[in-house]
C-alpha cells in the first residue's frame, strides 16, 4: 500500500467512525462521546487535506515548481493542526455549558461499547498509516496518523470514563472528561505544527542525515575536501547543496563524472534526495 492509498483509507474509516459516535452521543445525551465525533469529524477533514495534498506532492516538477510539490505535505500538517486546535476548542465550550448547566447520560453500555471499538479501529489505522508514512518519508501520512493516536487516547479515556460513571453513578464526570479530551488535543496540535514548520522555514536535515552526507564526502577517494554544505526539506524530498575540492590535474570529464558518482551515492543513501554539486579545483576548508 503506497502512501495515497493509506490515506484514501483513513478518509472511509473516519466516515464511519463519525456516523458511529454522532447517533451514540445523540442517543446516549453524552458531551464526551459527541466531543469523539466532533474530534472524527476533524480528522475527516484532515484525512481530505492529506489525501490531496499527498497526491499534489506525487506531481513531478514543473516550471512553476522547478523542485516539486513536496512542500504541500508541509503546508497540509499545518492546515491540520489548526484543525485540531479548532476541534479542541468547541470541545471545551460545549464541556464547559454541561457542567454548568449538568448533564443526564443514558445508555451508558452502548457509549462503553463505541468508543472501545473506536479506540481499536484507530489504533489499528494510526499504526498501519504511521509505517507507511515512515517509509515514504511523508510528514502529511504522519500528520493523519497522529490525528488518529490521538483519538485512540482520547475514546480510550471517554471509554474508562463511562465505566466510572456506571460504577459510581456520578454523571458530571462526563464533560470533565471532554475537558481532558480537549487538552489532550491541544498538546498534538502544538506537537505538529511545530513538526510542520521546520521544514516550511527550510530547516537543516537532522544530524544523522548530515552525517551520511559527510561521510560518503569525506570517504571518497577522489575527493580532496568539501565546504558550503547547505540542506533543507520540502515533503519527502531533501535538497542537498555543497563544493566539491578535486585535483586540479584532472580532466572536466573526470570531475563531471565525480560529481555524478557523489551524487549517485547521496541519492542512494538518502532516499528522495535533490543534490546539487559544484566542482572546485582548491578548498580552504572542510565544513
Amino acid at each position: 500500500m503506497n502512501k495515497k492509498s493509506a490515506a484514501l483509507l483513513s478518509i472511509f474509516s473516519n466516515s464511519f467512525l463519525i456516523i458511529f459516535k454522532l447517533i451514540s452521543g445523540i442517543l446516549m445525551g453524552s458531551i464526551s462521546v459527541l466531543s469523539e465525533a466532533i474530534h472524527s469529524g476533524l480528522d475527516l477533514v484532515a484525512s481530505i487535506i492529506a489525501f490531496i495534498s499527498i497526491k499534489q506532492s506525487m506531481k513531478p516538477k514543473d516550471e512553476e515548481h522547478p523542485f516539486g510539490h513536496g512542500k504541500f505535505e508541509n503546508v497540509s500538517g499545518f492546515v491540520e493542526a489548526i484543525l485540531i486546535f479548532i476541534a479542541a476548542g468547541i470541545i471545551i465550550v460545549e464541556a464547559s455549558k454541561k457542567l454548568i448547566g449538568g448533564v443526564q447520560i443514558e445508555s451508558l453500555n452502548a457509549g462503553i461499547i463505541v468508543m472501545l471499538i473506536s479506540s481499536l479501529i484507530n489504533l489499528c489505522i494510526s499504526m498501519l498509516l504511521f509505517k507507511i508514512a515512515k517509509k515514504e518519508d511523508s510528514i502529511a501520512l504522519e500528520a493523519d496518523a497522529m490525528h488518529l493516536l490521538t483519538d485512540v487516547f482520547t475514546s480510550f479515556g471517554v471509554f474508562l470514563g463511562l465505566i466510572v460513571i456506571k460504577i459510581t453513578g456520578i454523571q458530571i464526570i462526563d464533560p470533565i472528561i471532554a475537558i481532558v479530551v480537549a487538552t489532550m488535543i491541544i498538546k498534538a496540535s502544538i506537537d505538529l505544527t511545530k513538526k510542520s514548520l521546520i521544514d516550511l522555514v527550510d530547516t537543516s536535515l537532522p544530524p544523522e542525515d548530515l552525517n551520511k552526507i559527510k561521510e560518503l564526502l569525506s570517504s571518497h577517494p577522489r575527493i580532496k575536501s568539501f565546504h558550503k554544505l547547505r540542506t533543507r526539506k520540502s515533503g519527502a524530498t531533501r535538497e542537498i547543496d555543497f563544493h566539491i575540492c578535486v585535483d586540479e590535474e584532472i580532466s572536466i570529464f573526470d570531475a563531471h563524472s565525480i560529481s555524478h558518482e557523489v551524487k549517485e551515492e547521496i541519492e542512494k543513501e538518502l532516499l528522495g534526495g535533490y543534490v546539487t554539486v559544484h566542482i572546485e579545483p582548491e578548498c580552504e576548508k572542510e565544513s
